[in-house]
């Protein structure tokens, strides 16, 4: 199976040895989103529900970059630094995702690159009449 790179300006560039998603089949990996504005590499201001907003963002700019949209996705983790925090992601999430929802992990971590405090990444699961095999 052919493997993609896939990157776009509309999400943060990739801060490491990394990509921001890799498409293997109709099967896309979407690599872990940060709280970075794509335009400035800064995080967003504001409170956890603007971290959270802007990480649903730069994934949603992933997944269109890759073909597809947040309803492909059959495999989302958070990574939150508290977990306190999770009813608020749990709130968020309902705005960017409708039934049936995909597969979710919550993880507590003791600390996210440059300070944030949340992390997704996503595993998307695209149509076959879209991508025929190659």
């Amino acid at each position: 199976m052919m493997k993609a790179i896939i990157q776009t300006d509309q999400a943060p560039q990739a801060i490491g040895t990394y990509s921001q998603a890799v498409k293997v089949g109709h099967t896309v990996y979407l690599s872990g989103q940060i709280p970075l504005v794509p335009s400035t590499m800064v995080l967003v201001e504001g409170d956890i529900a603007a971290q959270i907003t802007q990480v649903f963002e730069n994934l949603q700019a992933v997944a269109v970059a890759a073909g597809g949209s947040f309803t492909d996705v059959v495999k989302l983790n958070v990574f939150l630094t508290d977990l306190s925090h999770f009813p608020i992601v749990n709130e968020i999430m309902g705005k960017y995702f409708q039934e049936p929802y995909p597969a979710r992990a919550a993880i507590g971590v003791a600390a996210l690159p440059k300070g944030a405090a949340v992390e997704m990444d996503a595993i998307m699961q695209l149509p076959d009449q879209e991508y025929p095999a190659s």
